[in-house]
């Protein structure tokens, strides 16, 4: 189990001395690190150790958790559009953590976006922490650990993911999926350590993201956003991406209702339809704040090449674009920093606003302002 953890020697300190027959597992863990720290398969090969413990075919319990098929084992994500609801967890963890394991010594349940919690679910999850059941071992993930309250995070013994450096993140781009060193160098630095999103953005639409991205910025930068309109394509991506995000959900809803009888198969179908929305919604929120966070970027970059310090750029597989850029705008670097406030302002807003199309456009409009 140890191997995913190699290179976090806090988890590996933590979790080795966890593991059974020697060790004496926490009633509770906060896995917190960056996204695509490792966390996620970090938590199954925990987990498999832990069903493992004393079952007559140990091989065969941590395939089978591995492979996310094992009834000890409840894997909870976030169903909300911004937030994990209170049913995400009521039955699923709370009631479940009542019950006696099926054929395991333990039960495990994983929470990812543990710090999405609304203030219901967190005080039903503060419950269960509070007095567990001696078999219940519950793994909650995020990574935004200062957004987990005070109260659950002290009842969890917190193991600590690092983040992987440019240089690994590209390596990793290069040898497993086969992307060029410059395009892989590049989003590994616009990835600011998470490896989940240097792979989306070096493959599938992670180019076109970038585009989109570098577009806005660079419109505002030359004064042409009135003409080139540049949040069109962020919203076109958002979309596209929110349209993909709810057909997985309604084809999964629809085998499923195919085994169920038809008074809770049209049940299953009706709640397929808000898990829908609701996995449309997230996808297009959480795209809209990608691109924002890249072209934030795209400014910085173009801010330290005008203080001197080329070397710095994320964009090195387009450096001389972001050069010329930085020679022909007319904005100073101190102007540069107030247009990526701005980008991180909208990032913050994005959620309290109902218009994205609106608080894009401002946005575009706010920046050239900012940088004329």
């Amino acid at each position: 189990m140890l191997d995913v953890v190699d290179r976090h020697p806090h988890a590996r300190a933590v979790l080795a001395a966890a593991i059974p027959p020697e060790g004496h597992p926490s009633h509770a863990y906060l896995f917190h690190g960056p996204a695509g720290a490792g966390k996620r398969e970090a938590a199954r090969a925990f987990a498999a150790e832990l069903l493992a413990e004393g079952a007559t075919d140990p091989a065969n319990a941590r395939r089978r958790t591995l492979e996310g098929v094992h009834p000890d084992l409840t894997w909870v994500t976030p169903s909300g559009a911004a937030e994990m609801l209170v049913g995400d967890i009521e039955e699923p963890v709370i009631g479940a953590a009542s019950r006696t394991p099926f054929e395991a010594r333990r039960r495990v349940f994983v929470i990812e976006g543990a710090d999405t919690m609304n203030d219901q679910a967190a005080n039903k999850m503060l419950k269960t922490l509070e007095e567990p059941p001696p078999f219940a071992h519950l793994v909650l993930l995020t990574d935004k650990p200062g957004n987990i309250l005070p109260t659950i995070a002290s009842r969890c013994q917190g193991v600590r993911f690092e983040a992987a450096t440019p240089d690994e993140l590209s390596q990793r781009l290069q040898t497993k999926h086969g992307v060029p060193p410059l395009t892989a160098d590049a989003c590994a630095r616009l990835a600011l350590g998470d490896a989940t999103r240097a792979l989306a953005l070096a493959l599938a639409e992670g180019p076109a993201m970038r585009d989109a991205a570098e577009r806005f910025a660079r419109a505002a930068l030359h004064g042409t956003v009135g003409a080139d309109r540049p949040h069109t394509r962020i919203l076109d991506l958002a979309r596209a991406r929110g349209d993909v995000a709810a057909t997985v959900v309604a084809e999964q809803v629809a085998q499923d209702a195919e085994v169920l009888p038809d008074r809770e198969a049209k049940r299953a179908k009706r709640e397929g339809e808000t898990l829908g929305k609701r996995a449309h919604r997230r996808a297009h929120a959480a795209t809209i704040d990608h691109a924002l966070q890249l072209i934030g970027l795209y400014l910085r970059d173009v801010a330290v090449v005008k203080d001197g310090a080329p070397e710095l750029i994320h964009h090195t597989d387009r450096a001389q674009q972001v050069e010329k850029d930085a020679e022909t705008s007319t904005a100073s670097s101190h102007r540069l920093r107030d247009a990526i406030e701005l980008a991180e302002e909208a990032r913050t807003m994005q959620i309290l606003n109902p218009s994205e199309e609106l608080a894009l456009e401002a946005l575009a409009s706010k920046t050239q302002r900012a940088l004329s």
